[in-house]
């Protein structure tokens, strides 16, 4: 086990984030409770997004069914705000009693070993303690590829959070050159890639959730290039705010697959996990919005 890679202290988060961070857990969770009521019945948020998705994904639901998941959807997704907002204060031991790490024997056997991993995950549950649990749990340094935000404020705060247990961000757009030219230094690279690619982006087309889906092909590519081991970092919710995160061998290093053959594995298994616990995937996000008609390439 070695520390953390040296790197500049992240900045702290503004002091009213770390003051509301300072609010007990379940006060924050029963604002969570209102939030999530406003945002069902009150002043509906994507609604209609939310509605469409879960339809679709899971045609087997009447009216009744169809509604309480969506009413457990916008309780959970408020759950994790404010579990991010509780980021910029929570310990490290608090973090540990809150999300486990499972079968990471084999990543750090990998890492010990002198290699570098990739863990590959979804937008499942709370992806930011998870990436908080990995850094904190797995005694290995952790670069986290992440997508920086358009509004100055709010990518500041983001990496505040982000960074505040050790980790590495690397915009994605940098996150191959990055990993080439840091070269065999054993850290693991973490990614989140289920969302959609860009128009210019290289891209695998498959059935998704009963849709016609594109995959951005990042980690594919990074594991061809490199040569890594892959691993899925599965997230499922315990009882509100504990989770468990257990990483699963995707790809074993230099392991020689098909093109879109990796990408193919996440997708089912990005699936299975959303179809074991359907509240805690967003829902609201514009998830569809490249038609394989025009850009099935």
């Amino acid at each position: 086990m070695v520390p953390a890679a040296a790197t500049t202290p992240p900045e702290r988060p503004t002091w009213w984030v770390r003051l509301l961070a300072a609010i007990p857990m379940p006060v924050l969770y029963g604002f969570a409770r209102l939030l999530a009521w406003l945002a069902f019945r009150v002043f509906p948020y994507r609604p209609h997004v939310v509605r469409e998705n879960l339809r679709i994904a899971f045609p087997e639901l009447d009216e009744a069914g169809l509604r309480a998941l969506m009413r457990d959807y916008y309780r959970g997704f408020a759950q994790v705000l404010v579990e991010i907002i509780k980021s910029a204060r929570i310990s490290p031991d608090e973090l540990r009693r809150r999300v486990r790490l499972i079968n990471a024997d084999e990543v750090r056997a990998v890492l010990a070993a002198g290699s570098p991993v990739l863990l590959v995950a979804a937008h499942q549950c709370n992806w930011e303690w998870m990436l908080h649990a990995l850094t904190l749990e797995l005694g290995w340094p952790v670069d986290a590829a992440y997508k920086p935000l358009v509004n100055p404020w709010a990518e500041r705060e983001m990496r505040a959070l982000r960074g505040r247990f050790g980790s590495r961000l690397v915009p994605a757009q940098q996150l191959l050159p990055d990993i080439l030219r840091r070269g065999r230094m054993v850290r693991a690279i973490a990614m989140v890639a289920d969302q959609e690619p860009t128009k210019s982006e290289r891209r695998h087309w498959t059935r998704f959730l009963n849709r016609d889906s594109a995959f951005y092909m990042g980690p594919e590519e990074i594991a061809r290039a490199t040569r890594f081991p892959v691993f899925f970092a599965a997230m499922r919710r315990t009882g509100r705010g504990f989770y468990e995160v257990a990483l699963e061998p995707l790809a074993a290093a230099g392991e020689q697959l098909a093109p879109g053959e990796l990408t193919e594995r996440y997708v089912r298994r990005v699936e299975q996990q959303i179809r074991e616990a359907p509240a805690d995937w967003p829902w609201s996000h514009k998830r569809w919005k490249l038609k394989k008609s025009v850009y099935g390439r």
